[in-house]
């Protein structure tokens, strides 16, 4: 079993071929212009370079968002592309979901991305892993409610936010975290194709916590 996974909510893009016996190839690029122009081709030689065909790929995963309106376009599509084209089944999951997994589990974990404007995306786990508080955006306080002591924080606004969650939550726990996110997908992905829950490419949808933004000319 081999799955594709493609991560661009962020400017830290990546693609990762996983197996059962985990990671076996993978690409980062941090791209602040868009991640369009390197995704495809990327793919295209971590499966060259495993010599691996398209088509010993078993399923594709991609991050389905909160994210940047432009990169989670990118990743959708593009997956969306290569499912179709191939038959493939798809797994699409929260990024916040993502970030969680590759915390691990044992204790609750509250994941946290920087959606600008002085506000948060989040989500809060159990330490089973199962999703206890559902993704929102607010601001930190509001994230920060009712999260348990000794919780672990992960994602890119915990750095900025660090001493403040500190003082909020007791024995808050601050894991180094990798942030490229294709491979913790692939893994995560390869247990929900094994359980059945990966679905027709068609079928994909982004998640948008913040609804797009309009701004209109000056007379």
């Amino acid at each position: 079993m081999h799955v594709l996974a493609v991560d661009t909510a962020t400017g830290r893009g990546s693609v990762a071929v996983v197996g059962p016996d985990g990671l076996l190839a993978e690409a980062r690029v941090a791209a602040a212009a868009g991640h369009s122009s390197w995704l495809l081709s990327a793919a295209e030689a971590l499966l060259r370079g495993l010599g691996l065909a398209p088509s010993a790929v078993d399923a594709f995963a991609v991050t389905t968002g909160p994210g940047s309106f432009t990169g989670l376009r990118v990743g959708l599509s593009s997956v969306q592309g290569l499912g179709l084209a191939s038959g493939r089944p798809c797994v699409g999951l929260s990024t916040l979901d993502v970030l969680a997994f590759a915390a691990g589990g044992g204790v609750a974990v509250v994941a946290l991305m920087d959606a600008y404007r002085g506000e948060l995306y989040s989500a809060v786990y159990d330490a089973s892993g199962s999703l206890c508080r559902r993704a929102g955006l607010s601001g930190l306080a509001a994230a920060l409610e009712g999260v348990p002591a000794g919780a672990r924080f992960v994602g890119d606004a915990v750095g900025r936010e660090r001493e403040a969650i500190a003082a909020t939550v007791p024995g808050a726990v601050f894991p180094d975290l990798d942030l490229y996110l294709a491979a913790p997908l692939g893994r995560a992905a390869l247990g929900c194709v094994a359980r059945g829950e990966a679905i027709p490419a068609s079928q994909l949808r982004p998640l948008y916590l913040r609804g797009a933004v309009v701004r209109t000319a000056s007379p």
